[in-house]
């Protein structure tokens, strides 16, 4: 076994650890090492932003983990995908520009005591490394926007190359629904309907491999192994009151190497897999410990619990007289003309993110504020992979922003190689399922009106005769799919917390010399979709580790 060492480990080339890994190794007295299980991001689709339907499921891309059969589905499993590929999640994600709201940080203050959470406090680090396109040249059409947005930074923000009529007509039935026009939801209040922004450049895919690690990564203090699968923590006990993270047991290219960390090991493994090594190397539970025999280095209870996700209930609206992709993609002279306009201007529906119109809104008067998120797309299908409709349709999806359900990620062997238990729970509070119901009433609502009426739409899915809360919410959990936002199963917390498994400096409480610092920190999800919220993290993160003695 041989043996390396450096004064910083990141596990895991995803959102965090490109950010973490860039920012750790500005100072070339710092040696730092960047371990992923998955290979280079030089496979085509990843760049190409339809690309996405290539790489999720993919192994080249995607760990393809599936959750166990959920009572709130009606026993169904799905298939969860999280990134394998330098970039991680980044490289194969629906590329939108989402932060949330300003009381989800300010929650988070509250709920850990620290004030460094607080949406003004938050803004700098989202803005640190933006680069937003309002701002391309100089800002001065739109002042208030330079308080809001950065430009310079590594991490592009872009308007979307494509318009849809279809979409443009569902967002004026929207704001006949009583939803706002906004020109930007990442000012705290996402309230409102218009296109998402997206991370592209030029029409390809930004992912943060491009944006943090490319032209840093050939500095002389940061080494970067790739295809490289971490087996477990190695933590050094008897010297202190506490045990000390000392470094990483890994497999790399068949050999089995130690890499040792003077200052800290750093997980960003993401919410499925961070706390699944966590448990590996005998942080978590102890009676869940206990059962794969494995030894007890902290007992933390909280380690693997609080998942929570958005459940996304697609539904989908058949249409007449509507350019939709159905129609236009469903003949080589479509596809035809598809790839000809991406070859000639990186425009239309190759340049596509996987949702294209957002909507925020309440699903009933009883929220304060915005509770559901839409992504709307002018396409359908029965499920991610399947074939489109051969008929013009449209789908809103709609997601619970602040789920009450509350999952488990749990091993199941010793083997590192075996993904974990995912059990996400889905729509198990009555919170949840009222909330399903009563969004696809809003979704209802908004079809109804003028501006969409001169489509005819008719409820494909779920189906127009199902009117109580029971036969939608059951519908829901028919028709329900992840829209890819596990967090939480490593929260942080306040010290009276027993299920806190970090601090509000995200350092593991009882083990020395270890952090988390990926989705898997957040005590709540936060109202809106949750790359560019784990980017923030990590900025703040990175001015902490630097800043410890």
């Amino acid at each position: 076994m041989t043996q390396q060492q450096y004064d910083y480990i990141v596990v895991g080339a995803g959102t965090a650890g490109c950010l973490l890994a860039n920012r750790l190794s500005a100072d070339p007295a710092n040696r730092v090492l960047l371990i992923e299980a998955g290979g280079r991001d030089n496979y085509h689709w990843i760049h190409i932003p339809v690309g996405y339907l290539y790489c999720i499921d993919n192994p080249r891309t995607d760990w393809r983990f599936r959750t166990e059969p959920d009572q709130g589905l009606n026993g169904r499993s799905l298939l969860y995908p999280r990134g394998k590929t330098l970039g991680g999640c980044s490289s194969i994600n629906g590329m939108l520009y989402m932060r949330g709201q300003a009381r989800d940080y300010d929650g988070w203050a509250d709920l850990t005591g620290d004030d460094a959470w607080r949406w003004e406090n938050c803004l700098a680090d989202f803005m640190k490394h933006e680069d937003h396109h309002r701002l391309d040249d100089g800002g001065d059409a739109d002042a208030p926007h330079r308080d809001f947005h950065g430009h310079g930074g590594e991490w592009r923000v872009e308007k979307q190359r494509l318009s849809w009529q279809v979409l443009d007509d569902f967002a004026t039935a929207a704001v006949e629904a009583g939803i706002p026009r906004t020109r930007d939801f990442n000012r705290g209040d996402n309230e409102g309907v218009d296109y998402f922004e997206v991370n592209q450049r030029a029409g390809w895919r930004w992912n943060t491999a491009k944006a943090f690690l490319r032209g840093v990564e050939k500095r002389d203090n940061l080494t970067l192994w790739h295809s490289t699968q971490v087996r477990g923590l190695e933590f050094a006990t008897g010297e202190e009151d506490e045990p000390r993270c000392r470094g990483v047991k890994v497999e790399r290219a068949g050999e089995s190497v130690t890499a040792t960390a003077h200052r800290e090991v750093i997980l960003s493994a993401g919410a499925i897999g961070s706390p699944h090594l966590l448990q590996l190397s005998g942080v978590g539970p102890a009676d869940l410990l206990a059962e794969h025999d494995i030894p007890v280095v902290a007992d933390l209870p909280g380690v693997g619990e609080n998942l929570q996700d958005h459940l996304q209930i697609r539904s989908v609206y058949r249409l007449k007289g509507a350019k939709t992709l159905n129609t236009l993609a469903n003949s080589l002279v479509g596809k035809a003309k598809i790839g000809l306009e991406y070859a000639l201007k990186r425009s239309g529906p190759m340049s596509m993110a996987p949702s294209q119109l957002c909507a925020f809104t309440r699903s009933s008067e009883a929220y304060a504020h915005p509770n559901i998120e839409y992504h709307v797309q002018p396409l359908s299908l029965e499920a991610f992979g399947q074939p489109l409709h051969d008929f013009s349709a449209i789908t809103a999806s709609v997601c619970n922003l602040n789920p009450t359900s509350r999952g488990t990620v749990r091993i199941k062997s010793r083997d590192p190689r075996q993904a974990p238990a995912i059990s996400p729970h889905y729509l198990s509070t009555p919170e949840d399922r009222q909330v399903a119901a009563d969004s696809l009433r809003v979704t209802r609502r908004i079809a109804e009106q003028p501006a969409f009426a001169k489509y005819q739409p008719e409820e494909f899915k779920p189906g127009a005769q199902y009117q109580s809360d029971d036969d939608l919410a059951r519908l829901a959990g028919d028709i329900g799919t992840t829209i890819f936002h596990p967090v939480g199963t490593a929260k942080m917390g306040r010290d009276d917390d027993p299920m806190a498994v970090v601090d509000s400096r995200l350092r593991v409480r009882g083990v020395r010399g270890l952090r988390v610092v990926d989705a898997s920190i957040m005590p709540t999800i936060t109202s809106g979709n949750t790359n560019s919220p784990t980017l923030m993290i990590a900025e703040k993160a990175a001015a902490w580790i630097l800043a410890s003695p």
